[in-house]
């Protein structure tokens, strides 16, 4: 498009705009009135214009983005059977989630493309044994799978470690060691950050010093040829454009710490929606939810994107669920086009002015997590869990007054719903007593409060 059509209008300054903006309020407060204050400590303007941006960002952003299907694997030959069932219908990459050291991978993998499928593997153990089984199995074979392999998220997420400290990095060491054909191995799970509700900076902070504890022991005399590669895990909230911005100041961050190992700059961002804000009433509503969460994932610039089911929190995994999860994804790809810019979001001076805030508060906390000691140091004094609690109790008081919105469970609800001979799956925090090295971060739903109390009056 010619440039001669722009040129007949005169630049605009934001002074100028901000003094017809006051002429038009008539004499109420601008800051009062039009600025908006976030609970991430950010204030959003009325207006933006490039006078905002105080340098120019530089994020590489995937070409590409997949849409991709999370298995439980509780049998081999039954996970192996939907992998396949669920690549014919559109997905393409699969996440396995694995519960059980006796996995047979052959069986697992059989009939997978796996020199073109993307795969992601979570074991809920740390066992050498089992790696090495899947390290046998894919010898002499070109694959694409990456492990997520991480000590310190089961530490946070459960308070201990999966044997002792000692141990685990032992073993973690071996894996890395053994496992270079791989396109990733260590993950961070910074979704267990947002759905404890931790606000878009101290997120953005955790995940960054939590990666950095991987990088500085691979960083050691004793570790000095070991090549890291790392992928994240994300959680996507409600705040759309917070939420692209939120991707992409994480992969500026990222950039920054990692030329500091001179390791790669590239970082493998996994996203999916948040559990923080999914209901029980209503819940079909979270079909919306999970849309804008997946949209802010793509235009944000993940890698893979995940949909958790509508039903998610209170159904167990059934195929009606996944399929509509999915095609939620393929509908944004093949007929809202969102496969076709990978930087949709670049030059939007709102978007580009929030990444900047987001990764300037994000290095501050992690710059004062880094001069007390590190984030393992302030995850066993309970200082992040602590920070967390805080953030988590503000927003819950929000929601508790109203302020911010649940349509069908706080605002518009429905008094015909029923949903206690619905539940399959408990949807609430389990409390479960046990001895723990430290307390452990807990993930929680703003609506379960209100929501046990529905429960208890339902007819």
């Amino acid at each position: 498009m010619s440039h001669t059509l722009f040129n007949e209008f005169r630049e605009v300054s934001a002074k100028e705009w901000k003094q017809k903006i006051q002429f038009d309020l008539k004499g109420a407060d601008y800051n009062e009135t039009l600025i908006f204050h976030s609970k991430d400590g950010i204030s959003v303007k009325p207006f933006y214009n490039a006078e905002d941006l105080k340098e120019n960002i530089s994020v590489a952003n995937p070409t590409s983005w997949n849409v991709c299907e999370k298995i439980y694997v509780a049998s081999d030959i039954k996970s192996n059977i939907k992998a396949l069932e669920v690549l014919n219908k559109g997905a393409e990459s699969l996440w396995f989630v694995i519960s059980s050291e006796k996995i047979d991978f052959k069986t697992l993998f059989k009939n997978v493309e796996l020199n073109d499928t993307p795969i992601y593997i979570s074991f809920e153990f740390l066992s050498e044994e089992t790696t090495n089984n899947l390290i046998s199995f894919l010898a002499g074979k070109e694959h694409k799978i990456s492990l997520q392999v991480d000590i310190i998220g089961n530490l946070a997420r459960s308070g201990n470690w999966y044997h002792d400290l000692k141990k685990d990095h032992e073993i973690l060491n071996k894996i890395v060691t053994n496992t270079k054909g791989f396109e990733s191995v260590i993950s961070v799970d910074g979704t267990l950050y947002q759905n404890a509700g931790a606000t878009i900076p101290q997120e953005l902070a955790y995940m960054l010093a939590h990666a950095n504890e991987y990088l500085n022991h691979f960083n050691n005399e004793e570790n000095t040829n070991t090549e890291v590669k790392l992928q994240f895990l994300t959680a996507t909230g409600s705040n759309y454009f917070f939420e692209i911005a939120k991707l992409k100041a994480f992969r500026l961050l990222f950039s920054s710490l990692a030329s500091e190992y001179k390791v790669s700059e590239k970082c493998s961002i996994l996203a999916q929606p948040s559990k923080r804000d999914k209901t029980l009433y209503d819940y079909n509503v979270n079909l919306l939810r999970t849309t804008t969460q997946s949209m802010s994932a793509v235009l944000g610039g993940a890698d893979e994107v995940y949909n958790s089911p509508y039903d998610a929190i209170y159904h167990k995994n059934n195929e009606f669920g996944d399929r509509i999860a999915r095609n939620q994804l393929l509908v944004l790809k093949n007929e809202s086009y969102f496969d076709k810019v990978s930087n949709a979001s670049d030059g939007a001076y709102y978007i580009e002015s929030l990444t900047l805030q987001f990764a300037e508060k994000a290095l501050e906390i992690f710059k004062e997590i880094e001069n007390a000691g590190g984030f393992l140091k302030q995850l066993k004094e309970g200082i992040i869990q602590r920070k967390i609690a805080e953030s988590a109790t503000k927003e819950q008081e929000l929601f508790d007054a109203g302020k911010i919105t649940l349509i069908g469970t706080n605002k518009f609800q429905n008094p015909e719903d029923r949903m206690a001979k619905e539940l399959e799956l408990y949807p609430f925090l389990k409390m479960n007593p046990r001895k723990t090295l430290l307390q452990p971060i807990l993930e929680r739903r703003l609506s379960e409060r209100s929501e046990q109390e529905r429960l208890k009056t339902e007819q």
